[in-house]
């Protein structure tokens, strides 16, 4: 996968490696015979010429695993997935996986099933069935053969994360079954959360949903979006947006340092206030992680105003909350 890069002041040593559940994620399965043509017309990214991951293969690469949006006629995110294609030993038809914000997992799967109508497809909210858990290492970038605990295990590589001279690769890893019992590695849910957002890939929650159009979380800057491809539901906008140069929003990387700060007040959706307009929000907060480098510290994804960032400060929660410290994006933004 590409390589994301992060640059943040770093004051401890961070985790070689680890895993943990994540509780905090679902998976939707869409299957049948028409389900490429069908997700080909509701998804922001294209599927056409995604590679099967067959077991025990591990899905790698952008042939394998995409990111991708499902949006709201009036072009919002109301969700977005890791997909990857693993179809099944049993039947040849093909079976997409979605690893998906567990909080929307059911809603987003009950509304795509609203549009198969006479296609042979299934859609399927299967997190009740299926644990998702993530691994991380910076150690070993080719031995991750052992991830495959047993046949029913999917696998999906996303994109790294360089922070202080360490290349984190990540995995998210789908085990059938109900036993809540710890994936066979050590380690935290705060590094890999952390590794999320210093990522600056979004990931759409109960919170964020319809909150932003693509452009305003960097979507199509992370690989997000296809303009090539053909219609799906708020693609209009999209394209809009993106050739008429009309996004004054952005997604940006902050941190803020106060060991005080109460969870509640960083949580997605929490709003953001500019310190010369009290009157009205700049912008919310995306995600946000306890730093696993430096102790007291929070690192979040906000979605704000671009010219909220050319003089002032931003804060937090409130006009008098938390100050933010913005940092610089891993990766460059797609000219609009």
């Amino acid at each position: 996968m590409n390589q994301i890069t992060q640059n943040a002041s770093i004051k401890s040593q961070p985790p070689i490696s680890g895993g943990c559940l994540l509780p905090q994620w679902g998976m939707i399965f869409v299957e049948g015979p028409d389900a490429t043509s069908f997700l080909q017309s509701q998804l922001s990214n294209s599927l056409l010429g995604m590679k099967r991951t067959h077991d025990p293969d591990i899905a790698k690469s952008s042939d394998s695993v995409r990111l991708v949006g499902y949006c709201s006629p009036k072009g919002r995110l109301i969700s977005s997935a890791w997909i990857g294609l693993f179809p099944t030993s049993e039947s040849s038809d093909d079976r997409y996986v979605l690893f998906i914000s567990k909080d929307i997992a059911a809603t987003t799967a009950k509304r795509l099933a609203m549009y198969v109508l006479r296609s042979k497809v299934k859609v399927i909210d299967m997190s009740s069935e299926w644990n998702v858990s993530g691994f991380f290492d910076a150690a070993i970038h080719d031995g991750c053969e052992h991830l495959k605990t047993s046949q029913d295990c999917l696998v999906a590589e996303i994109p790294n994360v360089l922070v202080q001279g360490l290349t984190y690769t990540r995995y998210l890893i789908a085990k059938l079954g109900n036993e809540k019992t710890e994936p066979p590695f050590e380690g935290g849910i705060d590094a890999w959360n952390d590794l999320e957002v210093l990522s600056a890939i979004p990931r759409i929650v109960l919170a964020t949903q319809e909150q932003f159009v693509p452009q305003m979380i960097n979507f199509e800057s992370v690989a997000g979006v296809d303009f090539k491809k053909g219609c799906y539901p708020g693609q209009e906008i999209v394209a809009r947006s993106q050739y008429r140069g009309a996004i004054k929003r952005r997604l940006f990387l902050a941190n803020i340092t106060n060991a005080s700060i109460k969870d509640a007040l960083t949580s997605p959706g929490t709003e953001l206030f500019h310190s010369d307009d009290s009157n009205q929000p700049a912008g919310m907060v995306v995600l946000s992680a306890p730093s696993m480098f430096e102790s007291g510290r929070i690192d979040l994804q906000v979605e704000c105003k671009l010219e909220a960032l050319e003089s002032g400060s931003i804060h937090l929660g409130a006009p008098d909350g938390p100050m933010l410290k913005i940092d610089s994006l891993p990766y460059p933004l797609l000219e609009i």
